[in-house]
């Protein structure tokens, strides 16, 4: 079965000044119209200092609404992707973008949609109100929580939807500098009466966790993450000993990489991802969470589990394509090559 390419050439036709530090990038992709569901994202690889580096943003159109494929792109102080995007792309350039991916996507519903974002968070949000107000008639509620009103990304297209949706779409802006930080409370008035609404999130790790555990229920939620970073926790220390080396399981593990091939033993627990990069191998990769697909490659030999995969299709998943920073083999001999 012909099948679309991970990554693609796409050109910047504009580039929308949203804030002082976010930027949405208009792509008209080389190959030709992008099949996305509002909600996803595209990852985008680009090379910095020399060094092939790997981020997932979400788009912020909606292709019910929208004829151009639209990325947003916030800048992140010490990221080196949303840095180089924001000062160096220009119209007339050319990126590179996988295919659309990302499970953030509307639930068949008759019930109302709340939307909750954080930052830039509001770009899949945005992409999702557009979605359920253009083709259902649900009820669209948007609580979105910006540092403060210079910062608020998509302002004057918050404001035509809701002139042209008067009685379905409800926004409101908390802004931390004029409110402080938004707390449980704040969460629970907002949602009122429609506890029993589909909730979609979208923000920095803490502002979800908040969200989650202040929602009343009993209505469903769904989270967008692209793998945060584990808390730091401080524990005593303890007294040193020695690391084991990961134990070997009967086996091996062939990884196939461009014109690169290497067998290394297999080892249990390990992702192949994990294989590969023993075996000095440098595949793709970005969230590291069964999120992004930029990982993805496809089983030639014996079969692997996936842990979490929110990127995959079913028919991905049939055709033997799988998650490498989330696939564990589970047969002795098992093969895997990245396209």
């Amino acid at each position: 079965m012909a099948r679309t390419p991970l990554f693609q050439r796409a050109t910047v036709t504009r580039i929308i000044k949203e804030t002082a530090d976010a930027r949405t990038f208009v792509l008209a992709p080389h190959e030709g119209a992008v099949s996305y569901v509002a909600g996803q994202f595209c990852t985008f690889r680009v090379r910095v200092d020399d060094v092939e580096l790997f981020r997932s943003y979400s788009m912020s159109s909606a292709p019910e609404t929208d004829a151009e494929l639209m990325t947003t792109v916030k800048r992140v102080v010490g990221g080196r992707v949303s840095n180089w995007l924001i000062d160096n792309l220009s119209e007339g350039d050319v990126i590179e973008m996988s295919r659309p991916a990302g499970k953030f996507c509307l639930r068949e519903s008759e019930r109302p949609l709340l939307g909750f974002s954080g930052g830039s968070g509001i770009t899949p949000v945005l992409s999702l109100a557009k979605s359920a107000l253009a083709t259902t008639d649900r009820r669209v509620r948007l609580l979105c929580v910006d540092r403060d009103r210079a910062s608020a990304i998509f302002d004057a297209t918050l404001e035509e939807l809701v002139a042209r949706y008067p009685t379905r779409l409800e926004v409101l802006r908390h802004l931390d500098a004029d409110s402080g930080l938004l707390d449980p409370a704040a969460v629970r008035a907002f949602v009122a009466d429609d506890g029993a609404a589909d909730s979609y999130i979208c923000g920095p790790e803490a502002f979800m966790a908040m969200v989650e555990e202040a929602l009343p229920g009993p209505g469903a939620i769904f989270s967008e993450r692209f793998g945060a970073a584990e808390p730091v926790v401080a524990v005593a220390e303890p007294e040193p000993t020695a690391t084991p080396e990961p134990a070997a399981t009967a086996g091996t593990v062939t990884v196939i990489l461009g014109r690169k091939k290497v067998t290394v033993p297999r080892n249990a627990g390990e992702t192949l991802l994990e294989s590969a990069r023993r075996g000095g191998l440098t595949p793709p990769f970005s969230c590291e969470s069964g999120n992004c697909a930029t990982c993805m490659a496809v089983l030639t030999q014996g079969s692997a589990t996936m842990r979490v995969n929110d990127a995959l299709t079913d028919d991905e998943v049939a055709e033997g394509y799988v998650l490498t920073c989330q696939a564990i083999p589970d047969t002795a001999e098992t093969t895997v090559r990245y396209e």
